[in-house]
């Protein structure tokens, strides 16, 4: 199995993208819910279906270069399995997703259709 390349921190900003299914949906939420309450950090709508590219549901938190370091390592420690999509916000949505992803647990397959 490929090992997933770690996030590095080279953009301006950033998107996590908290993924979950309904056996781990109360995890993420309180994962969630406690990025809230550590960072402030905008963190999205809980989506209990696919949005855009993201092949489960999904939670998005932005932030950006300077939450970084603390963030990333702080979500690594906290997210007890689940898996997180991480990815540079350079205005090109295709290299976004692609050339600037990086992943926390499991890389999943996503829909890149809509960026082509």
């Amino acid at each position: 199995m490929k090992q997933p390349k770690p996030p590095v921190n080279v953009h301006a900003a950033y998107h996590a993208h908290i993924y979950f299914d309904a056996t781990t949906a109360v995890q993420a939420k309180a994962l969630c819910d406690a990025i809230d309450t550590n960072f402030d950090l905008k963190v999205g709508r809980f989506h209990e279906k696919p949005v855009g590219p993201h092949p489960c549901w999904s939670c998005q938190v932005i932030f950006e270069a300077e939450d970084f370091d603390g963030f990333i390592a702080w979500l690594e420690e906290q997210r007890n399995g689940l898996t997180i999509f991480v990815h540079g916000l350079t205005g090109n949505n295709l290299k976004d997703h692609t050339d600037y992803a990086y992943w926390l647990g499991e890389e999943k397959q996503l829909n890149l259709s809509m960026f082509l």
